[in-house]
């Protein structure tokens, strides 16, 4: 067990928990109890998606014969499940507005209903689809996608798609709340502006946008306006290349998963102006073959949900 002392004013609080990383005082501590009924995960958790303003948490997963939605409460309570038309979920996003809530799924699937980014109620129902089902897309057109990979929708409803998980595209794409093009960029390469497997992306409160070069072992920043490229960080990533990008919640912190070395890197984000050089704040070290592929924050309690495609489950990191 480990000891850390925290002094706020003139009280000392001391907080006892097991703790698999050693070292250093963390950020972060893993809630043991959450979900309450982890026997739901029966297939890979390849995402996962936080309503804050509800109190709800969508994990995708993947495998035969699985639901491929799982929904829970923040609590950890299983709520429903859903399966219609996802075939291989990568990306999962939750979109509120002043009239409800839809939960975004990018399919990377290569079958009828893969290559698309999907909308659906929090339900399941099905209510909007980008791309063309089960058709491989070429980089000229811009809403024909190749296994996308992650989604991002601001409350405008304008949308950011990285696009995709493998595939022939290796792109950013910026769209309208009509789903029009707005600014498109990207090409396989290792240059700048140049991707290879842009896996995830984020916004921040700066007009910024925040992309996972996966293959590259960098993360490159963009002007959400008009998508010019601002900067990149690489420094941190020699071991193993970003496989997530998720604010905190006060944009003070970059959280990243860094799959093959089992790794939650947590990065000093810059406020305004250059990008500058990547800094690493913390680190939580994970469980071997823990394999963490996405994240996602709740936005007002500050939690860091975690999907894990080796451990086969997601996990919750409360902030200390």
């Amino acid at each position: 067990f480990v000891y850390y002392i925290f002094i706020l004013g003139f009280q000392v609080f001391k907080a006892e928990y097991f703790s698999p990383w050693r070292g250093e005082q963390q950020m972060y501590k893993l809630d043991i109890g959450w979900p309450k009924t982890p026997e739901h995960f029966t297939g890979q958790t390849f995402c996962v998606a936080v309503d804050s303003l509800h109190g709800l948490v969508y994990i995708g997963q993947r495998g035969d014969n699985v639901q491929k939605v799982l929904v829970f409460s923040e609590e950890g309570y299983f709520l429903h499940s859903w399966n219609d038309t996802v075939e291989m979920p990568h990306g999962i996003f939750v979109w509120n507005t002043a009239t409800g809530s839809s939960v975004w799924i990018t399919d990377a699937g290569t079958g009828k209903y893969g290559h698309t980014v999907k909308q659906y109620s929090p339900s399941g129902k099905l209510l909007q689809v980008l791309g063309t089902p089960g058709n491989a897309g070429s980089s000229l057109i811009p809403l024909q996608f190749d296994q996308p990979a992650e989604i991002f929708v601001e409350e405008t409803g304008e949308i950011y798609i990285v696009d995709g998980d493998g595939g022939m595209n290796n792109r950013l794409l910026k769209l309208s709340d009509d789903y029009k093009e707005i600014w498109l960029t990207g090409t396989n390469g290792s240059g700048i502006g140049q991707f290879k497997i842009p896996h995830s992306v984020t916004v921040d409160a700066f007009g910024r946008v925040w992309v996972a070069d996966r293959g590259n072992k960098r993360i490159q920043v963009f002007d959400k306006v008009t998508g010019e490229w601002l900067g990149s960080w690489s420094g941190c990533f020699s071991e193993d290349g970003p496989y997530s990008v998720r604010f905190t919640a006060d944009y003070k912190y970059l959280i990243v998963a860094q799959l093959n070395i089992n790794r939650l890197a947590i990065l000093a984000a810059p406020p305004v102006g250059s990008i500058g050089d990547c800094v690493m704040v913390h680190s939580v070290q994970l469980a071997d073959e823990t394999k963490p592929h996405l994240v996602d924050v709740d936005m007002r309690s500050g939690a860091v949900y975690v999907a894990e495609i080796g451990a086969q489950q997601v996990q919750k990191y409360v902030p200390l």
